[in-house]
């Protein structure tokens, strides 16, 4: 097994600076792509909504005029109507005074009637003139605010399908940054296989630690004497060789995976209540920082260490026997990428 290390860290020497040159080539490369994209989605976002603002304002001053031009075509109408009536009026009273002629008083009477009638009806005529000319000015105005929108409806196809091509090229480089991320995974998996072979490798006289899926598993009694947080001298045994393991994984992980070895406190459901832990959640939180102070005294990088405590709320087993309250209680080491 030595011999097969010592090939294996061989290999690893030739064969890690060549891949880590070119695994954060392709990084630095797919982020100035992603960033380059990000900011153009941006401003074809900004062109977009700068294009729908004036289209919603344009489409309101159309609805205005047309709202005028129905307006005064109303008014045309009504004017019109008017008129027809003053002419039929006046048609009437030239037949009744030419009818009347022999009356000289009442023929008076009736030609200055008849002039009031021309001169309304002539007012009319005027009123018409100007109604229509409105009426022909709102249908210029109509026709250009149409003419603008057409215009803006070609923009705003243009854009969107600028955003679209956009959107395809930012969904490539995602899916070609999630085959990087993916690829970094299986390394670290591959790591985390050869960390947990070392690990049952130094700890295979021991009984009392178990593999339970990806995670190491000490038994609280390893380590810590009951209620405290303070290790045992068996307890910093069993972490020194845990130490030695991670130095030696340390040294041979690639620095661009960004890896952690998290350690979780979990305790059983009996509550703890004591001056110094008021509740369980101080005890599982305490005994995993001090598992992790004291591999940073062994030499384990600060960075690469992660504390978190779970109180009794994460059991492995539910009940309430010596034997699953003992399971329970209980440190856990899980390798993992941040």
């Amino acid at each position: 097994m030595a011999y097969a290390r010592g090939r294996r860290s061989t290999t690893y020497g030739e064969f890690w600076p060549g891949y880590v040159d070119v695994l954060s080539t392709l990084l630095l490369v797919v982020t100035f792509l992603m960033s380059l994209f990000m900011v153009a989605q941006y401003y074809v976002s900004q062109e977009v909504s700068g294009k729908d603002t004036a289209l919603r304002r344009l489409t309101r001053q159309i609805s205005e005029l047309t709202n005028l031009l129905s307006l005064e075509k109303s008014k045309g109408k009504s004017v019109e109507d008017e008129l027809s009536a003053l002419q039929a009026s006046l048609a009437t009273l030239r037949s009744d005074n030419e009818r009347l002629t022999g009356l000289a008083g009442i023929g008076g009477e009736k030609d200055a009637r008849i002039s009031a009638l021309a001169k309304e009806l002539e007012d009319k005529s005027l009123m018409t003139n100007e109604a229509m000319a409105k009426v022909d000015l709102l249908n210029q105005q109509l026709l250009a605010l149409r003419r603008q929108i057409a215009a803006l409806n070609e923009v705003l196809q243009a854009a969107e399908a600028k955003d679209k091509e956009s959107q395809a090229r930012i969904s490539d480089l995602g899916a070609r940054l999630n085959v990087v991320l993916a690829r970094q995974v299986q390394e670290l998996q591959r790591y985390r296989s050869d960390f947990f072979g070392r690990l049952r490798e130094l700890l295979r006289d021991r009984k009392d630690i178990r593999v339970v899926g990806d995670r190491f598993v000490f038994q609280s009694e390893v380590l810590f004497p009951s209620g405290q947080a303070n290790m045992t001298v068996e307890g910093l045994a069993a972490i020194d060789q845990l130490a030695q393991a991670i130095v030696e994984l340390e040294r041979s992980i690639p620095r661009e995976i960004d890896w952690a070895l998290q350690v979780d406190g979990h305790t059983d459901v009996r509550p703890i209540a004591s001056v110094q832990f008021p509740s369980n959640w101080e005890l599982s939180s305490a005994r995993a920082t001090s598992v992790v102070k004291y591999l940073i005294s062994r030499g384990v990088p600060a960075k690469r260490l992660v504390a978190a405590g779970y109180g009794e709320f994460q059991p492995l087993e539910d009940g309430a026997s010596e034997e699953i309250l003992r399971r329970n209680r209980r440190i856990e080491l899980k390798l993992t990428n941040r």
